[in-house]
């Protein structure tokens, strides 16, 4: 395997189908060290072609953390070449773009990222601004990235107990401001040691569930709605076990600019948001991790009703009852499934796995996603790794 990747380093990625899968096409191009090339990005839209400006954002942020990289992009913004350069890391500050129709949150950009944080010459210390919550689950949170993606990369050994982190400290994300969607306004702090070699690793043994921790937060709604969205939860879950407990972390937006620039409560930006994460523990040190914002696009009567010019006042938002149990339920999907990592988490878990040692890997997966199986096909090509999939009796 290491031979076929070194023989294809020097040919472009190239790809004819835009923007699918676009951050993980350049973290493998810089991964790799191999010129990536995108055609045909949202060609047929003729309301917005081209790269949106999330997209080009998560370029300028590349480009930041590293030395040598050349961009082109044609004058439509169809096509783009990418010429990766070295890693660099430090400390980057970086604002997230906020804009009607296609703003991504924080976790978006982290996610990106994770993967290439542990590689540079020198300890990440990334400050990202924008949405943080309440993103109608499209994107990850900070929080679920660090209840999923960090445990998962202390287990590789990026800043563990060894001297491979020159004595730093582990990974770590921090949520110092919150910022629900659309107006955004959060901060987060991402920290991330070097690595000089990975772990194998082996996780096969899933466990039982032992406990199962959680957080509400809310911004600039009573603060009654998280205790009504844990209590909800715990609802369901208390049927299952009793070591249950989700904390409330209530963002009015009344204290003072003073207070909330100097973490009182940590603040909050203009918009109301609503969300909910939690993460199960299993006897093997295993964590899974599900979370859902609340959806604030049902309408009375018919929730597929397109019938925009309906009165705002007529809208529903989902009950914070009926978002405790949604997040609920996705935990016990999750558990249900078996696999040693979330689903949102098997294309990253599988990525590490392809930049580990020659030792054999294992681990235990649920059902694979979409995303993930098209994940797979791109790492063979892209690194000449390959994974020999076996179903669990």
């Amino acid at each position: 395997m290491t031979t076929a990747a070194a023989s294809s380093s020097s040919r472009t990625l190239k790809y004819n189908d835009g923007a699918t899968q676009f951050r993980l096409r350049l973290i493998l191009s810089l991964l790799s060290n191999r010129p990536l090339l995108l055609r045909n990005i949202r060609s047929d839209d003729l309301d917005a072609p081209g790269l949106h400006e999330h997209e080009a954002s998560f370029l300028r942020l590349l480009d930041r953390l590293t030395n040598g990289t050349k961009i082109e992009i044609n004058a439509t913004g169809t096509q783009l070449r990418f010429k990766p350069g070295v890693l660099l890391g430090g400390e980057v500050e970086h604002t997230c773009p906020i804009s009607s129709g296609s703003s991504r949150s924080v976790g978006w950009y982290l996610e990106g990222i994770a993967p290439l944080a542990a590689f540079g010459k020198e300890p990440l210390s990334l400050t990202l601004h924008g949405i943080t919550d309440g993103t109608s689950d499209v994107d990850p949170s900070p929080d679920y990235l660090m209840a999923s993606f960090i445990p998962f990369m202390i287990k590789l050994g990026i800043g563990g107990d060894d001297n491979s982190n020159d004595g730093r400290f582990p990974p770590s994300i921090k949520v110092s401001r919150r910022g629900a969607a659309p107006l955004g306004g959060g901060t987060v702090h991402f920290y991330c040691p070097i690595v000089k070699e990975l772990k194998p690793l082996e996780l096969l043994n899933f466990g039982k569930v032992k406990r199962v921790r959680g957080n509400a937060i809310s911004c600039r709604i009573p603060p009654s709605s998280a205790a009504r969205v844990a209590h909800s939860a715990k609802g369901v879950l208390h049927r299952l076990l009793p070591d249950v407990w989700i904390h409330t972390d209530v963002h009015s937006g009344s204290r003072k600019k003073a207070n909330e620039d100097a973490g009182a409560g940590g603040g909050c930006g203009q918009s109301p948001g609503l969300s909910v994460m939690l993460t199960a523990t299993t006897t093997e040190g295993i964590c899974l991790s599900a979370e859902c914002s609340m959806n604030h696009n049902l309408r009375g009567g018919d929730s597929d009703n397109n019938n925009y010019n309906q009165p705002i006042e007529r809208r529903q938002m989902e009950l914070p009852e009926d978002l405790g149990k949604r997040s609920s339920a996705m935990l016990l999907h999750e558990i249900h499934a078996g696999g040693c990592v979330d689903t949102s988490c098997q294309s990253f878990a599988l990525l590490m796995m392809c930049l580990t040692p020659e030792d054999v890997s294992r681990i235990r997966l649920g059902p694979l996603s979409q995303y993930t199986i098209v994940s797979l096909r791109m790492y063979k090509e892209a690194l000449g790794v390959e994974f020999k999939l076996r179903v669990d009796d």
